[in-house]
């Protein structure tokens, strides 16, 4: 049969071990297919052949009423009897040269890869698509001893494809909360190539309402691909265009600061802050100055309640013991579509501090994170500067916007990089804030509180752009609003305040600069952040 040209976006793969009980496989598939599934791989690793060729013969029935193609795992015997579209295989299977020599010119063959070895030679092989994974745990396939990608493994091989005309889709441990994470964190770094599609296994078979199933994963792909059709020419992240910014100068950022200023102050946000015990009433104290609203909740099920009704969320793990919260808060910000910015204290400090980073890394797409230098070269995997406990040891980065330009395409998130001279990059433009007082270094938390302040900020914004503007394809962004102008608004307000305290002829030192910090920040005008702001665009 001629090759076609297939529709990845939503992929299943049949598992008849996955269906519930009562649940009868032809009646799932269908249901499925009702629901917008694309795609079909039938998948029987415990069927003998006649077994296997009357399955697949019925399914491939049933999905030629809806036109979807058939792809066969593995089995090239059962494709030829079937006569399907094509097959998937693996890196164990038949060897890819071979199977096409079997199958001819026309069938569509797709190959699995894990990593970008295995990508390569898919690419010189000549593969129709690959299946990147697994991306998380999955109960499908055992993949013990191996090291689930995550989305930035993922837009890791995704770079490889660019122009290469080669099809990707994820599989594994892919399920409707963690999907827009997915599709978002696995834009990839060099090239902004994205998944064509995503497969799945047990969010349909094992449902009881496959359609429903279908249909909610289904318009997040969707809505994913037209947001990135409307947004072609938007190299940054969260809602800041390229040609935008080009027109942009440091007044009318700063004008846009002080609108953030009023926003905060009129909506008053509730900002959950699972932070450090050495900082949390400060960041509780700044957070109110400003106009916001804190709540230091970490309890698993009372951030899991409260996340639909705050503007954002601040995970600071610089006393990392209530894990499971932080997964939970991370989790529903994605869900509930909030802010939610991460400060990584000391993750380069110990072994046990980059393990959690990566472990809530996998669990959910931070919109902000924020770090000093030792932080930010941690996550960014530099040497340039060491890590001494919560400090940045070294003279720092000699090119402090390549690294905060090239972590925030890596992790598709806004980086701000906070030291004498703060740097903020969205993966396309940089800002570069000179504001700040050597007070500063000489109170505790500092940092940890100017993660607070960006917090508030990012609320402030997403509550301007749905007043100004309504959702933007809810169901698969994460975060609406203009987060690298958050995350400026954060920096320049708390380092201005530290300026204007530092000048009171009652500071005498770090204790009494430390309360004339929150009263400069419950006082400072639009007015002032104006004539202060030191921002330039690199």
């Amino acid at each position: 049969m001629p090759r076609i040209q297939l529709d990845y976006s939503l992929y299943l793969v049949t598992g008849r071990e996955f269906l519930p009980p009562g649940k009868d496989y032809y009646e799932s598939l269908e249901e499925s297919l009702q629901g917008g599934v694309t795609l079909v791989q039938v998948r029987e690793k415990d069927a003998d052949t006649g077994e296997f060729i009357e399955v697949a013969r019925r399914t491939k029935q049933i999905c030629d009423k809806y036109n979807v193609p058939v792809l066969i795992n593995d089995r090239i015997d059962v494709h030829l009897a079937v006569g399907t579209a094509g097959i998937h295989i693996g890196q164990t299977d038949c060897p890819l040269p071979l199977a096409r020599t079997l199958i001819g010119p026309d069938a569509i063959i797709g190959l699995s890869v894990r990593n970008i070895d295995e990508c390569k030679r898919a690419i010189e092989q000549g593969a129709d698509y690959i299946g990147i994974g697994s991306v998380w745990p999955t109960g499908s396939k055992d993949i013990k001893g191996r090291k689930c990608l995550g989305p930035d493994g993922t837009g890791e091989i995704l770079d490889l494809l660019d122009r290469t005309g080669i099809k990707a889709v994820a599989i594994g441990g892919i399920h409707l909360p963690n999907l827009p994470q997915l599709l978002h964190g696995s834009i990839s770094p060099q090239t902004s190539n994205a998944l064509d599609g995503v497969a799945v296994i047990s969010d349909i078979v094992s449902s009881l309402h496959p359609r429903e199933a279908a249909v909610a994963l289904r318009e997040i792909v969707d809505s994913f691909k037209r947001a990135r059709k409307s947004l072609k020419d938007n190299k940054g992240l969260f809602g800041t265009s390229s040609s935008t910014l080009e027109e942009l100068n440091k007044d009318r950022l700063v004008e846009k600061v002080q609108g953030l200023m009023r926003v905060l102050e009129q909506e008053t946000p509730l900002i959950n802050q699972l932070t450090n015990k050495v900082v949390m009433n400060d960041s509780a104290n700044v957070t109110l100055a400003v106009g916001a609203s804190p709540i230091m909740s970490t309890n698993p099920r009372d951030v899991y309640d409260l996340s639909p009704a705050i503007g954002a969320c601040l995970i600071n793990f610089g006393t990392v013991d209530d894990k499971e919260g932080m997964k939970v808060a991370g989790r529903q910000a994605n869900v509930n579509r909030k802010p939610l910015v991460f400060d990584p204290v000391a993750v380069g400090a110990t072994s046990y501090r980059r393990e959690t980073a990566e472990e809530l890394l996998a669990h959910w797409q931070p919109t902000i994170i924020k770090g000093n230098a030792a932080e930010i070269g941690a996550m960014a995997e530099s040497t340039e500067v060491a890590s001494r406990g919560v400090d940045a040891a070294g003279s720092g980065f000699k090119d402090p916007a390549a690294i905060v330009r090239a972590l925030a395409k890596k992790r598709a998130a806004i980086i701000v990089l906070t030291g004498p001279t703060d740097y903020i990059s969205d993966g396309h433009t940089v800002l570069k804030v000179s504001n700040g007082s050597h007070y500063l270094e000489k109170i505790t938390g500092s940092g940890c509180q100017a993660g607070t302040l960006i917090a508030c900020f990012a609320a402030a914004s997403r509550s301007f752009y749905l007043n100004e503007n309504g959702p933007f394809e809810d169901d698969s962004q994460l975060v609406q609003g203009d987060m690298l102008v958050a995350a400026l608004a954060g920096v320049l307000i708390y380092t201005i305040a530290s300026e204007v305290a530092a000048d009171r002829p009652d500071v005498k030192g770090p204790g009494t600069f430390r309360s004339a910090l929150i009263d400069e920040l419950y006082n400072l005008t639009p007015e002032v952040v104006q004539q202060r702001a030191k921002v330039e665009i690199l």
